[in-house]
Formats: structure tokens, C-alpha cells, sequence
């Protein structure tokens, strides 16, 4: 039986449906509602708010905050008449130090840069570049994030 792994210190409010063998680093709290998909990739000293939708696909390295409802999509091209294969996912990451507000929609396949902001009720549709604030439906650049 393959299990989940789950680092030390790590605060899981009840309830929260993990399926599959996700990795969820050290440190990291995940609120409740949450659901989190099979081989999710989460790492240390991460802060995911209450309902979160992560699915299959998606990597949220060290030290970001996922604001509360955050919807990441992973189906690039969903179609009810046929079954997913693994080609149908798209892998995204969201690299260290990354905040993304309540509420925002990460379409599948995207790489959001370290240390980016994104607003919340924002549809990020694109890459996002390290350092960068975005908000809106699409989101769109607004300036370089002081860090």
C-alpha cells in the first residue's frame, strides 16, 4: 500500500479529504473543506486556508499562503465522452514565497513564479514571473512585489 507522506508539525484541520499519495512538508497547516489530490506535492511551512480545491498535478513549494477557496484547475482539455489519461494533466508549481488571495482560479499548466502575488478573486490564465503582483479576470500585471 502506497500512503500519503506527511512531514513533522503538521496541522490538518478536520475535515480534509486527501486522496492518493500526496507529500506534505514540514511545518505546513491546511485548512478545513480542503481537498487534496493524489500526488500533490505541498511543501514546508505552507499555509492553506479552509476549501481549497488542489488536485492531481500540483506542486506548491515552501512557504507560500493559498488564501481561503483557491481553486487550482488540472484538465487542460476536459471532455465528458472520453476517460482522463495522464497526458490530459497539466503540472503546475507554485514556487517558494508565493501568496495567492481568496478565491482565485489557477487554470492547469502554470508556473507561478517565487515570491508573486495574486489577488484575490483572480482567473490566472498565464504564467506568472517571479516577484510579480497580479490581479483581475484574466489576471493581469500590475507591478514588480516589494518583498
Amino acid at each position: 500500500m502506497i500512503e500519503a507522506h506527511v512531514g513533522e508539525n503538521v496541522v490538518i484541520h478536520s475535515p480534509v479529504n486527501i486522496y492518493g499519495w500526496p507529500t506534505i512538508g514540514d511545518n505546513t497547516s491546511i485548512g478545513a473543506f480542503t481537498e487534496i489530490g493524489s500526488r500533490v506535492e505541498i511543501g514546508q511551512n505552507v499555509r492553506i486556508q479552509a476549501h481549497c480545491f488542489i488536485p492531481h498535478g500540483v506542486e506548491i513549494r515552501d512557504y507560500c499562503f493559498i488564501g481561503p477557496r483557491v481553486t487550482f484547475c488540472n484538465v487542460k482539455n476536459p471532455d465528458p465522452y472520453r476517460v482522463v489519461s495522464e497526458d490530459d494533466y497539466g503540472h503546475t508549481i507554485v514556487f517558494n514565497g508565493t501568496t495567492i488571495g481568496a478565491g482565485a482560479v489557477i487554470l492547469p499548466g502554470l508556473h507561478i513564479g517565487p515570491n508573486a502575488f495574486i489577488g484575490a478573486g483572480s482567473v490566472v490564465t498565464k504564467d506568472v514571473g517571479s516577484g510579480v503582483m497580479c490581479y483581475g479576470n484574466p489576471a493581469k500585471f500590475i507591478r514588480k512585489r516589494e518583498v
